[in-house]
């Protein structure tokens, strides 16, 4: 079954070397997925430090957490931390009126600088790497 789908798509197969006559078995690798979880990756690449945080879910209030713990847990004496996301609908600042108070909430935007980017996705890559 699974040789057949694989020849179907030409992503593998038996192939025959021309030169030897040998016949090869050819596989791609392709992802599995064996259920699911929400990773908050944090990463300082220039100082050699990240975090990785895991949760069953991904939620607006997760959201606020991480960033309650960043500022103040990570960085307390950082004047400015500089935010590099994707455009996910959770990953707002305005989260923070949410769960803090309106006092909170400022002091929390007002240390966090927030750059978004387009993230994508390589086949046969993951950002997770950095984590691991």
């Amino acid at each position: 079954m699974l040789r057949r789908k694989e020849q179907a798509t030409g992503r593998g197969g038996l192939q025959t070397n021309p030169d030897s006559g040998i016949r090869t078995e050819c596989h791609d690798y392709n992802y599995v997925r064996n259920g699911t979880a929400n990773l908050f990756m944090m990463v300082e690449p220039l100082g050699g430090w990240r975090r990785v945080n895991v949760t069953a879910r991904l939620t607006k209030l997760d959201f606020t957490e991480q960033m309650k713990e960043l500022v103040d847990v990570y960085y307390p004496q950082a004047k400015r931390i500089t935010l590099v996301m994707d455009n996910l609908n959770t990953h707002r600042l305005s989260c923070l009126y949410e769960a803090f108070t309106p006092a909170e909430s400022r002091r929390l935007i007002e240390k966090i600088e927030v750059v978004y980017t387009v993230v994508h996705m390589p086949k046969h890559g993951s950002w997770l790497n950095m984590a691991e």
